[in-house]
């Protein structure tokens, strides 16, 4: 009487059909955990957006908040009328997402841009004393912070802003998500996801 058993041809398959069983577990467990964090990114946006607007409204100053890259943080205007980071609130300091995730923000349904200068190139080699007098100029302003994308009014007013989190990889395999906190002039905020797309 022969002893069956299991030809190498055969265990190769099974473990091959393990191997794809697993990648493909792993492959929507990764998705839920970016899923996951993002809207938590997107989540603690909105709350603390609704601090600072309490913020303003108990102290009876303007905020706002300025968005770059995957950053944002929360400015003040001062007795000046020049506008500072908030440095003594923990909860209002400039925060980043992690570098997977990104921000676009839209004001009046248009995607906010960085200005560029029209005259990016110098005309002359050599700085002259108005170069220097504009450089000069130039440093000082940038010392200033620029006005915020966002207001947050002591009145308890926001201006009307839609801000998307957003993950995309770059692998086609993980799929692509999206969150969206929105201001229509007041609090609540409104909170979007998961999104299909943008």
């Amino acid at each position: 009487m022969k002893s069956k058993g299991f030809t190498l041809l055969e265990i190769m398959v099974v473990l091959l059909i393990i191997g794809i069983a697993t990648s493909v577990v792993m492959l929507n467990f990764n998705n839920q955990d970016y899923q996951k964090d993002l809207k938590k990114q997107a989540q603690r946006f909105q709350t603390v957006v609704s601090m600072a607007s309490e913020f303003a409204i108990l102290n009876q100053q303007q905020l706002g908040v300025s968005v770059k890259g995957n950053r944002y943080k929360f400015v003040i205007l001062d007795d000046e009328q020049k506008w500072q980071l908030i440095t003594d609130e923990p909860a209002l300091a400039e925060f980043a997402l992690p570098e997977i995730f990104a921000l676009e923000l839209k004001l009046d349904g248009l995607p906010w841009q960085d200005e560029d200068s029209l005259f990016d190139n110098k005309l002359f080699d050599e700085p002259s004393a108005f170069d220097e007098y504009e450089q000069q100029k130039q440093d000082e302003e940038e010392k200033q912070l620029p006005p915020p994308q966002i207001y947050i009014l002591s009145s308890g007013d926001i201006t009307p802003f839609s801000l998307s989190f957003i993950f995309e990889a770059e692998y086609q395999d993980v799929a692509p998500s999206y969150f969206q906190v929105n201001s229509l002039d007041s609090l609540p905020l409104e909170f979007l996801g998961p999104l299909d797309g943008l």
